[in-house]
């Protein structure tokens, strides 16, 4: 088992953000905290939605009650997703610096956008949470679009994707592209680590609910491999198809059981 902090978006219905990540990773038996950035009805995708951000001075006195309970740094990983505004950027490098001098391990999924709409985060959060936050991940989740705004790099091919995802390294840190391009009629994870390169290739499918790139990151966190990740998801992901939202509880005797995918060296 392992406890994961998580600092994201929270709805009360449906499957994405914290409402992703924590009932996957619950169901394979961690511990997850969860920290909500903004509390929304369900996902804006649908005709009506009510909810805000959660003011950033709100989230610092519940991590101020977390850590004076004794549970803030007591993590085995500290997972960052959405965030609404700079100032609740700021709040997670500070968290992030902490965390990471405990020696809890750091994860950033950089939620700015996808294609083909582009960044639906403001400019402004994305341009600091590229510059202060993510030089603090040991494990960065960018689907395409994102790696390519975050190193200002056009991307199409595999080998595009690789060479900007070389760029973000730190020592020892890794770099997981979602959505990498690895040929007509397949999609997949590019890994990219300062040892090596691999590349797991699925199908591509029509009819996926919202919250696949949540999950994902969440079950990295919980320290499953690329590979034993992807293929729990992808298990997940046919599950799902053309329901309305992700089917993490359903259908958790199957996915949480699916084998890892074997990846191949770039």
């Amino acid at each position: 088992m392992a406890r994961i902090l998580i600092l994201s978006s929270w709805v009360a219905h449906g499957h994405v953000g914290l409402s992703a990540a924590a009932p996957a990773l619950q169901a394979l038996g961690h511990e997850v905290t969860q920290l909500p950035t903004t509390v929304l009805s369900n996902h804006p995708g649908w005709p009506h939605v009510a909810g805000a951000p959660v003011p950033v001075g709100q989230i610092e006195g519940m991590i101020g009650a977390l850590d004076a309970n004794g549970w803030l740094m007591a993590q085995d990983a500290f997972l960052v997703g959405y965030m609404p505004s700079p100032d609740h950027v700021a709040l997670a490098v500070g968290l992030a610096r902490g965390m990471r001098k405990a020696g809890v391990r750091v994860i950033v999924d950089p939620v700015l956008g996808d294609l083909p709409g582009g960044l639906y985060v403001p400019q402004e959060v994305a341009e600091t949470l590229r510059d202060a936050l993510v030089p603090l991940a040991d494990l960065l989740t960018p689907n395409l679009f994102e790696l390519g705004w975050l190193t200002g790099a056009p991307l199409e091919t595999l080998a595009e994707a690789r060479a900007a995802a070389s760029g973000l390294l730190n020592p020892d840190a890794e770099v997981l592209v979602t959505s990498a391009p690895v040929g007509p009629g397949r999609t997949g994870v590019l890994r990219v680590a300062a040892e090596a390169a691999q590349v797991f290739a699925v199908a591509l499918r029509e009819g996926v609910p919202h919250g696949v790139g949540d999950v994902f990151s969440a079950l990295v966190a919980g320290g499953l491999s690329p590979g034993l990740a992807l293929g729990q998801l992808s298990a997940l992901i046919e599950a799902s198809l053309d329901a309305p939202h992700l089917r993490i509880a359903s259908a958790a005797p199957d996915w949480t059981r699916a084998a890892p995918l074997t990846p191949t060296e770039i």
